[in-house]
């Protein structure tokens, strides 16, 4: 079957491209122990732009996408993000972007396989329709599941179940070692029972957090623990202007704080974070991909003893003094994953929340027209919206509401 996509390519003039292909359909698992499964017809309806796609684009540039690229086949449709119309089945679907030959596709081992839709090894949305494994097409919540349109503005929530799910998947994982790291230290402060310090240090590990960068990541990230820990105090380092549209997003929906680190040096920097806390930070969360995080955490010593620091950049390289990083038992955390409980989880979230507020549309036919030029010129350039995305196919979406 053909279809009209973008695709990437290992080409150095246009590794995006707007054209017509042949759609292929391997059988695939969803998790190891699993029947292979041939894909099944969807429809992409509304897709969004993700920095993975903008970094492939450049690897294509490049010539080294040849990793990514489905077994057999030169291209890569791209796109991760967003929903999909299922006709044989009537409804809405998202879908789960990781599974695989393995029991989790997010912490795989060495003899074990994975793929991603759109992203690694096969392709994604952006395209007329395609087929996905049936297991990977999940619900919408139920008062969803019968509507023939989908609303513009749930739409926009639910470009975002990716990465929520990974902001899900992260504070899980800061949780379960913030408990580890710190259940006998206060133990020993309370003198109270294993069980007891275990449940207080999985709230008071988020005491003081840092999250370096304002993108969607980290204001997913900051979502979930501002959900899971009513007392924390948050505080938002970036750039922006304390008059953006973003600042006064996490401010209001997140109560998070935040600091302007625009024209400050870094000692600047670290001692307003110390300040504002009154103490050193007991999470640090990078997110902005500048390596002035792990210098702010480290270095410069924001990161106080027993802290957690969890690594969600791409490009940055963390560096530490091992002497001061032993003696103040300090854990570094970089996993950019999730699994299809935290998508489900996410998707449920998204629903009710406030975050289409973050998403601005490109106009399809400006898009497939040059979609280099879209991506380098208007979706990741000085300026450009919090998140885009586009209406892929108008006959699904409702305008209006």
């Amino acid at each position: 079957m053909k279809a009209y996509a973008t695709y990437f390519a290992n080409d150095e003039k246009e590794p995006i491209k707007y054209g017509e292909i042949n759609l292929i359909n391997p059988k695939r698992k969803r998790l190891r122990g699993e029947e292979a499964k041939s894909g099944i017809e969807a429809t992409p309806v509304f897709c969004g732009f993700c920095g993975t796609d903008f970094e492939l684009m450049k690897m294509g540039r490049n010539s080294l996408l040849d990793s990514k690229f489905p077994k057999g086949e030169n291209r890569l449709i791209n796109g991760h993000e967003g929903v999909v119309w299922v006709p044989s089945e009537n409804r809405f679907a998202i879908v789960l972007i990781r599974g695989g030959d393995s029991f989790d596709p997010t912490r795989f081992t060495e003899d074990e396989t994975y793929f991603e839709y759109g992203c690694d090894g096969a392709d994604g949305l952006f395209c007329d329709k395609n087929y996905f494994n049936p297991d990977m097409l999940l619900h919408l919540p139920s008062e969803y599941e019968n509507m023939k349109k989908l609303p513009l503005s749930l739409a926009k929530k639910l470009v975002f179940s990716d990465p929520y799910a990974c902001a899900i998947f992260q504070h899980e994982r800061m949780t379960d070692i913030g408990e580890a790291q710190n259940f006998r230290v206060v133990m020993a402060q309370k003198k109270c029972t294993e069980q007891e310090a275990r449940d207080i240090a999985k709230d008071t590990t988020f005491d003081r957090t840092v999250i370096y960068g304002l993108g969607t990541t980290g204001l997913f990230i900051g979502d979930q623990i501002r959900r899971n820990h009513k007392n924390a105090k948050i505080l938002f380092v970036a750039r922006s202007e304390e008059s953006s549209a973003k600042v006064k997003f996490a401010k209001e929906v997140i109560n998070a704080d935040y600091l302007c680190a625009f024209g400050l040096s870094e000692k600047e920097i670290a001692d307003k974070i110390k300040s504002y806390f009154g103490a050193t930070a007991s999470v640090f969360v990078g997110t902005s991909g500048n390596e002035i995080e792990h210098r702010i955490a480290f270095e410069q010593g924001v990161l106080g003893c027993n802290g957690i620091y969890d690594s969600f950049s791409l490009g940055p390289k963390v560096t530490f003094d091992t002497m001061p990083f032993g003696f103040k038992n300090h854990v570094i955390l970089s996993s950019i994953n999730f699994t299809q409980k935290h998508m489900e989880q996410a998707i449920e979230i998204l629903c009710t929340s406030r975050f289409d507020e973050l998403v601005e549309i490109i106009d399809k036919n400006e898009f497939i027209s040059d979609p280099m030029n879209a991506y380098e010129n208007k979706i990741y350039c000085k300026g450009a919206p919090l998140k885009s995305a586009v209406i892929w196919n108008s006959d699904y979406i409702d305008t209006e509401k």
